[in-house]
Formats: structure tokens, C-alpha cells, sequence
């Protein structure tokens, strides 16, 4: 069956078996079902994250530099490295999602793949950051009461929360590239 104006096959004749039945894969119910687990594990990842991000920045517990001097979140010089972790564990965690979803199978959903990997790695991003806060308001020291309170464990760059997602979108396309490139080229 194709259509008449233009001779191409029909969307569903692309993917249909032999029997003219489409495949479970391509069915918009299961394929909307098996999309969604992309923004869910990121979104569940976000906790794992802030976690790490409470446990190794500045003002934490400082696990990955373990200078006293930047121990407590009062002070000015530990506001940078406290946003550079978490722009590193985002920046991590971004491009691990994109391996994943290199390693899947190429198939029609790939866009949508992409897009709800963007929008789960927003989710992760904002999951990481408010669990990290929170962290630091549980265990962390109280906060500052002066004229100007400190932001006892916070994060000073709001655009830090754009690199989960951003590093998930740049390293799909990045590997997309690389994979177009190994193809070899079919000479006409």
C-alpha cells in the first residue's frame, strides 16, 4: 500500500512484519511506556547526586578536599568549588546518559528518546540541587543570622543547573557524529 500523491509507503508499512502487523516496538502505547524509565532514572538520580554533591563540596562534609579552611560555608572562597563539584558531577552524570543511550538501539524514537533525555536530565539537575540543600539544612551547620546570612550550603550559579542536561544533549550529539562518520560511504 503506498500513497497515491506520492508513492512512498505508508508510516506503519516502514516497520510492519511480513504478516503487515507492526511490531509491539513501534506501537504508540508501548512505545510511550518504554520511553518515560529516561526521565525517571535521571530524575531518581538526582537524589544519588546531591548526596555526593553535599558530601564532597565545600561546606559539606568536604570529602574532596578535606582543607579546614573551606569547611564552612560562610566563607566566600568556598562558594566557587562548592558550584564547581556539582557542575562536575553534572557534567558526569550527563555524559553517562548519553553512553546509555548511545548503546540503544538506532529505531523512529530516537528524537523522543532525546528530548525526554533532556527534560530527565532537568529533572536530575533540580531533584540534585534541592536534595543537596536540603542535605546541608539536616546536617550541615545552622545557618548565619547576621545582617547578611550566609547561603550555608547552596548553590551561587543557577546556570550550573543547565549542564546535566546539556552534557547529555551535547554528548548524544557528539557520538551520533562519531558513529555517522564510521559509517562507511555508499557511492553512487
Amino acid at each position: 500500500m503506498t500513497r497515491p500523491e506520492s508513492g512512498r509507503p505508508l508510516y506503519g508499512e516502514l516497520y510492519a512484519s511480513p504478516g503487515g502487523e507492526a511490531p509491539a516496538s513501534v506501537a504508540t502505547t508501548g512505545a510511550k511506556k518504554a520511553l518515560w524509565p529516561w526521565v525517571v532514572f535521571q530524575a531518581a538520580a538526582g537524589l544519588a547526586v546531591g548526596l555526593a554533591w553535599w558530601l564532597l563540596a565545600p561546606g559539606g562534609l568536604n570529602l574532596l578536599s578535606g582543607n579546614p579552611s573551606l569547611a564552612d560555608g560562610t566563607r566566600i572562597e568556598a562558594w566557587l568549588p562548592r558550584d564547581l563539584v556539582l557542575a562536575g558531577l553534572f557534567l558526569l552524570a550527563g555524559s553517562f546518559v548519553a553512553v546509555l543511550l548511545d548503546g540503544r538501539p538506532q529505531d523512529s524514537l530516537l528524537p523522543r528518546r532525546i528530548v525526554l533525555v533532556v527534560i530527565g536530565g532537568a529533572a536530575g539537575a533540580l531533584t540534585a540541587w534541592l536534595v543537596g540543600v536540603q542535605a546541608g539544612q539536616w546536617w550541615g551547620p545552622p545557618a548565619d543570622t547576621l545582617e547578611h546570612p550566609s547561603m550555608a550550603f547552596s548553590l551561587r550559579s543557577l546556570a550550573v543547573l543547565a549542564l546535566w542536561p546539556g552534557a547529555a544533549a551535547a554528548c548524544t550529539f557528539v557520538l551520533n557524529l562519531i558513529s555517522l562518520m564510521r559509517k562507511p560511504s555508499v557511492e553512487h
